[in-house]
């Protein structure tokens, strides 16, 4: 699909890989609506951008629903959907003092990473069924999910869960929205430099960067960006996930 011109929504879009997408396709010359939680951060970044900010909790279904609804409103129906709202608790199953992992903590996770994109998956697919076809397609969806979902390290039970049902949900949901000519591809990033390990010592960053393959560095929010314009712009992509890791294959710990 040609990106100029089309409505799309980035979840988690205020900063990191989510950030860096919203800039990206607004700078083709997308409409873009950022949907998070983090208001002020946001909507600086959709002032910045020309786009749309939108407070919503991706895995509550009425939020979603009022937040399409007003992306709609100011942008017509959305051909793309990029879900990068996510949250990465590093809880071991059995922690100190052998406690047992949170209950509430692993169901979170699951709620906002998994029932969330999915949530959003079918909120946004529904209202796209019924619009006209862009040549032989509506539109395309595109997932994070993470290498955790195949190399989860220790402390990361909740979170690889969450991701590895992303992947698991990919093909399944492509096989569901093909009749509706509405593509569905997942990345997994490997080790990418988002605000969570920009908080790091630089030291620490470059040692995380050490443990890449090749390019032996920590991947840029831009790179997962324009894996993203790639799988909207290549019709042939779709239903399956694309590892976007410089090689890496995650340790233990």
């Amino acid at each position: 699909m040609k990106i100029e011109g089309l409505a799309a929504v980035v979840t988690g879009g205020a900063s990191g890989l989510g950030g860096a997408t919203a800039a990206m396709l607004a700078e083709l010359g997308a409409k873009v609506a950022i949907l998070d939680l983090n208001e002020e951060v946001g909507a600086a970044h959709a002032k910045a951008i020309g786009g749309l900010f939108v407070a919503a909790n991706v895995a509550d279904e009425a939020s979603v629903a009022a937040a399409l609804d007003a992306a709609e409103a100011a942008h017509g129906t959305a051909r793309i959907l990029v879900n990068c709202a996510g949250v990465a608790p590093a809880i071991k199953t059995v922690g100190k003092e052998n406690k047992a992992h949170p209950l509430d903590a692993f169901r979170r996770t699951v709620e906002v990473n998994l029932i969330g994109s999915f949530n959003l998956i079918a909120q946004f697919a529904a209202r796209l069924a019924a619009a006209e076809p862009v040549g032989e397609e509506r539109g395309v969806i595109v997932n994070t999910a993470s290498v955790a979902a195949f190399d989860g390290q220790i402390g990361q039970a909740a979170y690889s869960a969450s991701k590895g049902g992303v992947v698991g949900m990919t093909l399944p949901v492509a096989r569901d929205l093909a009749q509706h000519r509405i593509r569905v591809v997942t990345i997994a990033p490997g080790i990418f430099l988002t605000p969570m390990l920009m908080g790091l010592p630089q030291a620490a960053q470059d040692s995380l960067g050490t443990q890449v393959p090749h390019p032996s560095r920590l991947g840029k929010p831009e790179e997962y960006a324009q894996m993203v314009r790639s799988i909207v712009e290549n019709p042939m992509l779709n239903g399956e996930t694309i590892r976007l890791d410089g090689a890496i294959r995650m340790a233990p710990r």
